[in-house]
């Protein structure tokens, strides 16, 4: 197979001319890659760009077999909370007010979109199973369409109405966990958010 040939022989030459000491030394098995990350059960996927015209970024659980890219994010081993919470207006509004743009289109981050979100910090039992239970009803929605991706599900002309309601069901549960039920505006959730980030951070 000399084209696969060719390209060992290319990444072999590309560790040993780098000046970090350990991918020189990962030149001696080029075959390999550098460092596995691929998880190794289901995992949540959030993709890092995404469209502008969504209200919501479509994740989603993955099995092993399917590789993650330098395009996407991958939390392993995330529970249906976790799902619920990422999926919720509440952390779409902060994914809109603190993320970079590619264009015009949302460009997730970790350090920026994810890490400094400030999750619900005095949640109770009851909360995290009513998340967890309107988060399996936004998955059973999407079910009903199985012959459409999540961009299909996702495009707010064609977003079916179950999924739709499951998703309103979802943002209040979330908004119960923070102790808020209402906000007239984004931008007044988005203060909410910022008041909560502040209060951690310092």
């Amino acid at each position: 197979m000399p084209l696969v040939l060719s390209r060992v022989e290319a990444v072999k030459r590309m560790r040993e001319a780098s000046t970090d000491a350990t991918t020189r030394k990962d030149s001696a098995t080029p075959t390999l890659f550098q460092k596995i990350r691929q998880p190794q059960s289901n995992y949540l996927l959030i993709p890092s760009v995404s469209s502008e015209n969504r209200k919501y970024i479509p994740i989603g659980y993955m099995t092993p077999e399917t590789i993650v890219s330098n395009l996407v994010y991958a939390i392993p081993d995330a529970e249906l909370y976790h799902f619920g919470v990422l999926s919720s207006e509440m952390h779409n509004s902060w994914m809109r007010a603190v993320s970079g743009r590619l264009e015009s289109r949302y460009r997730y981050a970790a350090n920026l979109s994810y890490n400094t979100f400030p999750w619900p910090a005095e949640q109770t039992i009851k909360h995290r199973e009513k998340i967890e239970n309107a988060a399996q009803k936004v998955l059973d929605a999407r079910a009903v369409y199985p012959e459409s991706s999540l961009a299909d599900l996702y495009d707010p002309r064609s977003m079916p109405p179950e999924l739709v309601k499951a998703h309103q069901n979802l943002d209040k549960a979330v908004d119960a966990a923070y102790g808020k039920t209402i906000f007239k505006t984004e931008a007044d959730r988005v203060a909410f958010l910022f008041e909560l980030y502040q209060q951690l951070t310092t």
